[in-house]
Formats: structure tokens, sequence, C-alpha cells
């Protein structure tokens, strides 16, 4: 396996940029934004590596990619207090599998009811996991039909769903993709707003502190960007592990 320093090195630059930025951001409340390392594509020595330097959450778009690094038996070994976030679309034959996962600990692309429903069903019959998972709903806020999240009209019922009827459900905020490449020279990322927008209207409506629910928004092209605008989880893949790697 080819040299690694260069993963201590953008793991350390990606922490400085995020302090930085949250230092620049004038917004209330500040914490510091949980960083998901992406690790798609890349080899479990990569993972590795940067738990060594540290690292603890790491997200996958894959099912199949997720409980093929959260099973290896060295992974398991050498990176004990592992965090699994899963980041990308789940089909619900997907779910036993998602599930199969160990340190399995975040969901951040519920958009349903019916899958909502479905998770917490499998995890009552699933005895690797205790207790509950942490979930994000995924908001559609650039109204792309390809992409996946819900729709910020329907929002609230499928919040109050997961917080009433699924007890092994954690509701913790709300994720968003948005569109890609947006140049934030432009001005302020219009999905990013949109995200802020609707953590706002919901809180109004539930009555909840605003400063209680996370968002997920951000990745490596434009991570500092989302921190400045209130992001309290973002997830960089490229800016850590460098280029994806080609699947064989």
């Amino acid at each position: 396996m080819e040299h690694l320093n260069f993963i201590s090195d953008n793991l350390a630059d990606v922490n400085s940029k995020i302090d930085q930025a949250l230092a620049a951001a004038n917004i209330p409340n500040k914490k510091r934004p949980c960083l998901v390392a992406v690790s798609k594509t890349q080899p479990k020595e990569y993972v590795i590596q940067a738990y060594k330097c540290g690292q603890r959450h790491f997200g996958e778009n894959y099912i199949q990619e997720l409980n093929d690094k959260a099973n290896d038996q060295e992974i398991i070994t050498q990176c004990p207090e592992i965090k699994w976030h899963i980041i990308g679309h789940i089909q619900t034959n997907k779910i036993n599998k998602l599930l199969a996962s160990p340190n399995l600990s975040v969901i951040e692309t519920i958009d349903s009811v019916k899958l909502a429903e479905a998770i917490n069903e499998a995890i009552k019959r699933n005895d690797l996991i205790k207790g509950t998972i942490d979930v994000f709903v995924q908001v559609n806020t650039s109204n792309e039909e390809a992409k996946s999240g819900i729709d910020p009209e329907h929002l609230v019922e499928l919040v109050e769903f997961i917080t009433t009827k699924c007890d092994r459900l954690h509701f913790v905020g709300f994720m968003t993709i948005g569109a890609y490449g947006y140049d934030v020279s432009l001005g302020p990322n219009p999905d990013f707003l949109k995200l802020l927008e609707v953590r706002e209207t919901f809180c109004k409506k539930a009555n909840v502190d605003q400063t209680t629910i996370e968002l997920s928004m951000g990745m490596s092209c434009d991570y500092e960007h989302a921190i400045h605008l209130g992001s309290t989880f973002v997830r960089v893949g490229t800016g850590i592990f460098g280029p994806r790697k080609a699947k064989v």
C-alpha cells in the first residue's frame, strides 16, 4: 500500500479549515461540526489510517460497500470506536444488509414514512443493534426529480411519524445533498439556505429549539461555506482521501 501520510496531512488541513470556518461564522450557539470522512470506493487501509489519525465518523454511499468495510476483520480490530454513516439512498430490500453492519451509527437518508417504518421494524428483529440509531431526514432542497429526499411540504409529518411511531429511531436533524457544482462566489448556496428555512419552519411548528436540530450539509467543495451558514455535520471525501478509486 502506498505511503499514507497524505491522509494525516489532509485531515489536519480539513480540521484546520473547519475551525477557521466556524470562527468566521456569524451564527448563534456555535459548536464544532462533526466531520464525516466519506470513504466511498477507498480501500480499507485508508479508513484505518484516518482512524489512526483520530477520525471516528466515516460515511459510505452504498450499503454493500458499507457492509463489506464494517465487517472487515482488520477494520473491526484496529478501529473499535468507528462510527459508520450511511449517506446514500436506501432501498428497502437492502435494509437487513445495512443493519448487519457493525458500528452503524447514523442513517442520514430517511426520506419517507415507508422507509422509516421499514427500518424501525427491521431493527426490532436485529440482535446486533441495541437501543436506537440516530437518523437524519433527507430533504430535496433543489427540487430535482433525480434526487432523493422528501419534499419540504411533507417533512413535518415524517418527523412526527419518526418521533412518535419509531421507537428505535432517534431523529437528530436534516440533511441535504443539494445541486452539484454551485459557485459560492455567486452568494449563499440556495440549497443550504433552504435547509435552514426548513429547520426554522419545523422548529416553529414543533415548538423546538433550533439549536437542538442538526444540519448535515456541505462536502469537499463547499464544507467551509456550509459551516458559515450553520452546518453541524460536513461530509468530506476527496478532501481527505484524494480522488475516488475506480471500481474494478
